[in-house]
């Protein structure tokens, strides 16, 4: 699983990260919420595992700002704050689990491999929203600040994949494999012309552009 851990203390971050990779995971450090939440937006992870407590910007602020982006991408706030009223706060936040220091590595590593889980196995998910763009997966229809659009199969697939990673980067290696089920970039222009039409329909008309290009990196869907 590739994990996102934001923690201010770099030697409880370095140990985390040598703990966790050594357990079969790909690691990626950021020193302070704003590093963190710079991180989250730029690319896919599994799991993001946030201090609840950092300078510039706190976990609560971060994991905040990422579920107003859309993001729902599991969380799991560490803290030295344990009270009940402190484990509400970070929950009520946009945090699915808390784990309150001083913790053992294999606990940690257990929930974020629950939390993972957790994702794939849980709760179907009918109805997606990114900002005022909204799919219903049932009727397969989708709107737009209440705007009927219609899309192909391709396109709406296309979509899904997109609002699932809502303020997230996608490349085209994963747009190829989890979209078409390429497994390998075959130098095709398949993935421009749907991006083009998909741009087309759900941005045209409106005030603000949602589907973004993220040069050298892919694409993003921001709410």
């Amino acid at each position: 699983m590739r994990l996102l851990i934001v923690e201010d203390d770099l030697q409880a971050s370095g140990a985390m990260a040598t703990g966790l990779t050594e357990a079969g995971h790909d690691c990626l450090c950021a020193a302070d919420g704003e590093a963190g939440l710079a991180a989250a937006r730029a690319e896919h992870f599994d799991v993001l595992i946030v201090d609840r407590m950092m300078p510039r910007l706190d976990g609560v602020g971060m994991v905040e700002s990422l579920r107003k982006d859309g993001d729902q991408t599991p969380v799991l706030f560490l803290s030295a704050l344990g009270e009940i009223t402190d484990r509400v706060t970070g929950l009520r936040a946009g945090a699915d689990d808390y784990l309150v220091k001083p913790y053992a590595l294999a606990e940690l590593a257990a929930r974020v491999e629950a939390l993972a889980r957790r994702r794939e196995t849980g709760s179907v998910q009918t109805l997606l929203r990114v900002g005022d763009l909204e799919m219903d997966l049932i009727g397969r229809q989708v709107r737009r600040d209440g705007k009927a659009i219609d899309l192909q199969p391709r396109e709406f697939q296309l979509l899904e994949f997109l609002m699932r990673h809502g303020g997230q980067s996608v490349t085209r290696t994963m747009l190829l494999e989890k979209v078409w089920g390429y497994h390998f970039d075959p130098q095709t222009n398949v993935i421009d012309v749907h991006i083009s039409r998909l741009r087309s329909k759900i941005d045209k008309g409106f005030e603000r552009a949602m589907l973004q290009t993220v040069r050298g990196a892919g694409y993003r869907l921001e709410a």
